[in-house]
């Protein structure tokens, strides 16, 4: 039996595209790293060609990550990927499930249906109602709707008075118009990341804060670190999850002196905080996964 042709779609060189590249070929014998930035969609054919490979003729396709940073091109990435489903190519996880996770709307908007707990949260295009935000707020973060790792975010302060609020608010609607605000949460210098295969939990790690910078994020100086939930965290993160049928992925949360809340739920997981600071180690898990069920 001829083994599956599974591509990895990611960064060319970055460490969890080439990892999980390696876990496929360790298993199929078959290697391809594809940049969407270099791929072109035929809709005459309904192919989509990659340094003159179709992609609609491979047997499955995991999207490690779909572009260096997100954006609205990315869902038209997304999209393309569409017409490989269309031909019967497996996608991990499928690019409609991935879409309602690149814009932090849908995501945010999914979480509350399902009634999971978030921060305080206000998204809005009118300026004097992202103020009034602020002031109610005290402390509110300003995130992009298309955004990863704390890129373009903001903390802003109603202490810093009106005149600078206002200023700060003008600035970043003039990139962002529509203003997606949350209330600055206490998170006691760590939030944690809950991996999830298929709907099935297999460990979590914290990010731990080691500077004074306001997140936790790797790029902001934090380190990863073991991390042993209780039942019932796991039963909120899996909550999180569950509407997004996602292959692979990490559900971001933090313990609050209010209670545990989710941030959000990642398209794609992070592979090295799962294995530096749960010792998961994910690419080869995710391999499996996709092998098995192209096979089946």
């Amino acid at each position: 039996m001829t083994e599956p042709r599974i591509g990895v779609i990611g960064i060319p060189g970055k460490w969890s595209t080439e990892t999980l590249a390696d876990a496929i070929e360790e298993r199929s014998g078959f290697r391809l790293v594809i940049d969407m930035a270099q791929v072109s969609l035929d809709l005459t054919t309904s192919s989509l060609w990659f340094q003159g490979v179709d992609l609609c003729e491979l047997d499955g396709l995991i999207v490690k990550k779909i572009s260096e940073e997100y954006s609205p091109h990315t869902l038209d990435r997304l999209e393309m990927l569409r017409v490989a489903e269309n031909r019967g190519v497996k996608v991990f996880s499928g690019a409609e499930n991935i879409i309602r996770l690149v814009d932090r709307l849908s995501c945010t908007v999914t979480l509350s249906n399902a009634g999971i707990s978030m921060p305080p949260t206000c998204v809005t295009e009118d300026q004097d109602a992202a103020f009034e935000t602020v002031t109610r707020f005290g402390s509110a973060v300003f995130k992009p709707l298309f955004s990863t790792k704390a890129r373009g975010m903001c903390v802003l302060e109603a202490s810093a008075g009106e005149d600078v609020v206002r200023k700060d608010i003008a600035a970043f609607s003039e990139e962002h118009p529509v203003m997606y605000i949350q209330q600055k949460m206490d998170l006691s210098g760590q939030d944690l990341g809950m991996v999830f295969l298929a709907g099935r939990y297999l460990g979590t790690y914290a990010r731990v804060s080691q500077s004074k910078a306001w997140n936790t994020t790797i790029e902001s100086g934090g380190k990863y670190a073991p991390f042993s939930p209780d039942d019932e965290l796991i039963a909120l993160a899996h909550k999180a999850q569950a509407p997004f049928g996602l292959d692979f992925t990490t559900v971001d949360v933090a313990l609050t002196p209010e209670g545990p809340i989710v941030f959000e739920v990642s398209a794609f997981g992070g592979f090295k905080g799962a294995l530096e600071g749960a010792g998961i180690e994910a690419a080869g898990l995710y391999a499996d996964h996709a092998l098995r069920k192209v096979r089946s």
